[in-house]
């Protein structure tokens, strides 16, 4: 079967599908670092800092990712987007499945909080390197009129992941305490196994994209990417970072820190929030299909606007609602966030970014992009956001003031930058980037 007859919807739930595994795996980290590591990993700091602790593990695998993201992005580029998606998922699985047998901190001491970091790390290196050759793979199979709508399926696998890391959490949630916290929370992590051998199967029966296809037989495949990408579009890149703010921003705050607020600090039941995470990621994945298809319609940049705008509206009632420790209102926050905000935002962004960057380095460019701007923008958010409280005397109002500075970054990151709508995968604007001249062989080596 040649490229041309494959179908893109095929190849769209391909990429959605492995992407939700392997997101799966990044996100159930975060949820034990809210819920359990704090207790079984750092037992032997206090409340504030085991928590801080807890946080900081979640946050190297953020900063892990952009090594991931350099190391596949050049061999997806060279290579091809395929056999990439192949070894992340591996190297991801193998990690959470670890992280599942990993003995506490009671069992041997020290070596446990560090061995846990290692296992992020190698987790953060294996989403670092998915994440550009899931959106190629859905953007580059897909017609040109309907990039947003199948690009937006390989970002349902972010809110899809949170959905499943949510639910595996809330159903062994049910069990008691004691067996909860003694084996319940690693079944959720030994389930990476099964989860790898299905995205496995999927993954090999993609055939590889036809932009790259053509890359290779016209023979412009690039001895260094990422070079070529900073020599042309340095300042496409940058404000391609500062779009993404919001977009980390907003997740990992309402996922992960506001988790924990709910739970250890106004004290709603774990069970009711993880619900409502659940929930969230539900609709997350829903309006981000809805807002890729939209942006087909409407442009990039306007759908992301409504998002971006909606986030800057509710931060203060957001923090308002999540401190009054009524359960409904709680419920709403995050259920607004994680859904009416994070899904419209994230949603044309997949084929905005592939638009932006012509293909001898398109996998370089995304994974740059969202890795290196992910440290900051998702990573570092929970630790920002619990220093926050600690400055405000426990209360959200300045996380409530960041994450209108951080709506407002993105919002200006999106004005300055082209409308990509109807643009030609390989039309660069060049009032963007300069027109590249230096050409490498196929042949160069690695």
């Amino acid at each position: 079967m040649s490229a041309s007859q494959v179908s893109p919807g095929r190849v769209a739930l391909a990429a959605a599908v492995g992407a939700t595994i392997e997101w799966y795996d990044f996100f159930l980290y975060g949820t034990a670092a809210g819920l359990v590591f704090d207790k079984l990993y750092f037992d032997g700091l206090s409340g504030s800092a085991a928590t801080f602790a807890s946080f900081g593990t979640f946050a190297v695998g953020f900063l892990a990712r952009p090594v991931g993201g350099l190391i596949f992005g050049h061999f997806g580029d060279r290579i091809g987007r395929k056999a990439m998606l192949i070894w992340t998922l591996v190297i991801m699985g193998v990690g959470t499945a670890l992280v599942g047998v990993l003995p506490t901190y009671d069992s041997i001491g020290v070596l446990a909080p560090i061995l846990l970091v290692v296992l992020r790390i190698l987790q953060g290196i294996g989403v670092g390197g998915e994440y550009g050759g899931a959106v190629l793979l859905a953007v580059e199979f897909a017609p040109p009129q309907r990039r947003g709508f199948f690009g937006s399926f390989a970002h349902t696998g972010v809110p899809g992941g949170l959905f499943l890391a949510s639910a595996v959490f809330s159903l062994a949630s049910l069990l008691p305490d004691a067996a909860f916290m003694s084996w319940g929370w690693r079944v959720c992590f030994l389930l990476s196994i099964v989860l790898l051998a299905i995205g496995s199967w999927i993954r090999l029966s993609v055939m590889e994209t036809p932009a790259f296809q053509q890359v290779k037989s016209d023979h412009e495949v690039i001895k260094v990417p990422v070079k070529e990408l900073l020599r042309c579009q340095p300042r496409t890149l940058l404000l391609g970072m500062g779009t993404r703010f919001i977009e980390g921003f907003t997740y990992n705050l309402y996922s992960v820190y506001l988790l924990a607020y709910a739970v250890n600090t106004v004290g709603v039941e774990k069970q009711t929030v993880l619900d409502a995470i659940m929930a969230g990621a539900a609709l997350g994945v829903a309006l981000t299909v809805v807002a890729g298809a939209l942006s087909d319609r409407l442009g990039r940049k306007p759908v992301y606007r409504i998002g971006a705008l909606l986030g800057l509206a509710l931060a203060f009632p957001t923090a308002a609602m999540v401190s009054s420790g009524v359960t409904l209102a709680v419920v709403a926050s995050l259920v607004a966030g994680l859904g009416l905000v994070y899904g419209t935002v994230y949603g044309p962004l997949a084929a905005f970014w592939s638009e932006l960057f012509e293909t001898r380095y398109r996998y370089s460019a995304l994974s740059t992009l969202y890795q290196v701007s992910g440290v900051l923008a998702s990573g570092l958010t929970p630790i920002i956001a619990a220093a926050l409280v600690t400055l405000g005397g426990g209360s959200l109002w300045l996380v409530a003031c960041y994450n209108v500075v951080v709506a407002v970054i993105s919002l200006i990151s999106m004005q300055l930058l082209p409308e990509t709508h109807g643009r030609p995968l390989e039309a660069v604007d060049e009032s963007v980037a300069p027109v590249a001249t230096e050409l490498r062989p196929a042949r160069a080596s690695v």
